[in-house]
């Protein structure tokens, strides 16, 4: 399993990074459900997420028996203030991307947070040697957001408008990708 990391933020929480574990489970739906309702910057709302507790804790088995996935929460004062994963999928043609999520509960933006988990994730994708590119879609609206994923040199690749439909309204997102630069393979 991938090693734990801790940051200490600019306002002087300390946070712990590190892979989820099936003793997460209730914590992490707990999170989940939480953060439903406090943005609509995720693709579910209050009450859209229906997984069980023994759901969830086979998923995280799953997910951490499976070298090009993972899913990471961050923790201050023993609570979960972010989650984030990358998944990719079994096929020999597509295994080597990743799909990239990240939630942070609305309390905690803007002190660095996402950034340490970005951080982490594409140490992640560097170290295991197996991930050459990360993906992930943004409300084209998320300019904070689409800041950060620039910093961290994720560039925009497309648009898909009419991705979201929230209170009645449509939204595009951004597709944007991240390549994890290994010299003995061939780009395009």
């Amino acid at each position: 399993m991938y090693p734990s990391k801790s940051y200490l933020l600019s306002n002087g929480y300390k946070l712990l990074i590190r892979p989820a574990i099936a003793e997460d489970a209730s914590k992490i739906i707990k999170y989940i459900n939480h953060i439903a309702g406090e943005s609509d910057n995720i693709t579910f709302g209050p009450g859209e997420f229906d997984k069980t507790v023994e759901d969830e804790r086979e998923f995280l088995k799953k997910i951490n028996k499976t070298p090009t996935n993972i899913l990471i929460i961050e923790i201050i004062n023993k609570e979960i203030v972010s989650l984030a994963n990358i998944q990719s999928g079994n096929r020999p043609r597509t295994r080597h991307t990743g799909g990239l999520g990240i939630t942070v509960q609305k309390k905690y933006w803007h002190m660095g947070i996402g950034k340490s988990m970005m951080d982490y994730l594409i140490n992640w994708a560097k170290s295991g040697k197996i991930i050459k590119k990360i993906n992930l879609e943004v409300r084209e609206d998320n300019f904070p957001a689409i800041q950060l994923y620039s910093k961290m040199g994720f560039i925009i690749e497309g648009r898909i408008s009419r991705m979201l439909y929230i209170n009645k309204k449509f939204y595009a997102v951004l597709c944007m990708g991240l390549k994890i630069v290994d010299e003995s393979v061939k780009s395009s």
